[in-house]
């Protein structure tokens, strides 16, 4: 699946040849010149998402019917199909059953529209769902709900019955509700994907090994058994979000963006995971690491020095500090160990560059692992093309305004206990 990206939804919307061009570009050259196994262009990413506030919904549409007829014209169409990623938030069901389930008021016309284009050009439609983020977003939300029940476990408490069926987890739920939506408006026939689903395991006081894998455990044996929902009884085609983390994602909507990987960042499992036929995942094969050195605070040196806060900016501008947010594998770390923390994760994506590991002369290079606990101090694999930076990079004040508030908070808070 290849993603058009929002960016491009109104130059693609406005004129067809542009259409063409990216086809040509990003389609038809690494079909015929490299034999790549492209099957969908999804046009966009969770374009009418409440967050965006209109922005996309006026050229969504033109766009998905540009790019088709570019496949069409480049003799794609049958090999290469159209969907749009959408939200779950595009349904909703008032009473909270997924037989009430219908569009989104101020969107119900487009989305009909949007559907029926698909149904009729052999697109799909995608939808990601996502019960970590509901039980995240809800203290209240009754987490056994979040998962899927395990065989012959009582229902949850919260299950919800519609009818003669009884809805046990969110998933099932929510997935129905779209379908009902779906039948109101006469587009029962789309074949519709889980676009992305997933469980993150750091960042996050929910988002944990433990809970991962007992999310995606659950979800794996669903696909094997083949079983659907009640309303759908064969399971669809699912896209586990993610095979590895992804370090400079986004955190707009929580730390956990960065984590959502079955991997971590070397190959290795973050957790058991069985799949079909008993076969289970396993670690990448001849991973070279560089040396076993780590990057940490001076034992001579004093947290509370006012270098520090740049150092911690700049630091965690350029390396993904999230694992020591509040909950998360790091959180319990002292404020000597955060600063130690973010000091490494600064000092392996640089593939411990000479002179990387100096920040005014607060951090020293160490032979003895400092992981503790849940938090584990990475070591970088033997990789080469990443960028050269160290902390006299002119770009350190810059850098300090951003994730060095951040850290200073966690610090301050910690220290306040």
């Amino acid at each position: 699946m290849l993603g058009l990206p929002n960016e491009l939804l109104a130059p693609v919307a406005a004129n067809v040849a542009a259409a063409e061009q990216w086809v040509q570009q990003n389609v038809s050259k690494y079909v015929s010149k490299y034999g790549v196994d492209i099957r969908y262009v999804a046009v966009g990413n969770e374009p009418f998402l409440k967050s965006y506030k209109g922005m996309f919904e006026a050229t969504t549409l033109p766009a998905l019917q540009n790019v088709q007829a570019a496949l069409v014209k480049a003799g794609l169409a049958r090999q290469v199909r159209v969907t749009v990623p959408l939200n779950a938030d595009v349904y909703e069901s008032l009473d909270g059953r997924p037989s009430s389930g219908d569009f989104r008021p101020d969107i119900t016309g487009l989305m009909t529209s949007l559907v029926r284009f698909l149904l009729d050009s052999g697109g799909v439609l995608a939808i990601n769902i996502y019960p970590f983020l509901s039980l995240d977003a809800d203290a209240n939300f009754p987490r056994d709900y979040a998962y899927f029940p395990a065989p012959g476990a009582p229902p949850s408490q919260a299950s919800v019955q519609d009818g003669n069926v009884l809805y046990t987890n969110v998933f099932d739920a929510n997935y129905d509700t779209l379908i009902a939506a779906l039948d109101k408006h006469g587009l029962g026939n789309i074949t519709v994907v889980v676009g992305e689903i997933g469980w993150p395991t750091d960042g996050d006081a929910n988002a944990n090994v433990a809970s991962a894998q007992k999310f995606n455990q659950g979800l794996f044996d669903r696909i094997v058994a083949g079983k659907g929902t009640p309303r759908r009884p064969q399971m669809p085609d699912v896209y586990v979000f993610a095979l590895l983390d992804e370090d400079n994602k986004s955190v707009d909507p929580g730390n956990f963006e960065r984590h959502w990987g079955v991997f971590n960042y070397d190959g290795s499992p973050k957790y058991s995971l069985t799949l079909a036929n008993g076969k289970g995942v396993v670690p990448a094969k001849g991973v070279k690491y560089l040396s076993k050195q780590w990057c940490v605070l001076r034992p001579d040196a004093s947290p509370t020095d006012p270098a520090i806060v740049g150092a911690l900016g700049y630091a965690c501008q350029y390396a993904d500090c999230t694992s020591i947010s509040p909950g998360s594998s790091c959180g319990s770390l002292d404020v000597r160990g955060n600063i130690s923390y973010a000091f490494n994760q600064f000092f392996q994506s640089v593939n411990q560059q000479k002179g990387s590991c100096s920040f005014n002369n607060l951090a020293v290079i160490t032979t003895t692992d400092p992981s503790q606990g849940t938090c584990r101090f990475r070591i970088e694999i033997d990789t080469t093309g990443r960028r050269n930076l160290t902390p006299d990079d002119s770009a350190a004040a810059r850098a300090a305004a951003v994730w060095g508030a951040v850290v200073v908070l966690a610090l301050l808070a910690i220290v306040s206990v």
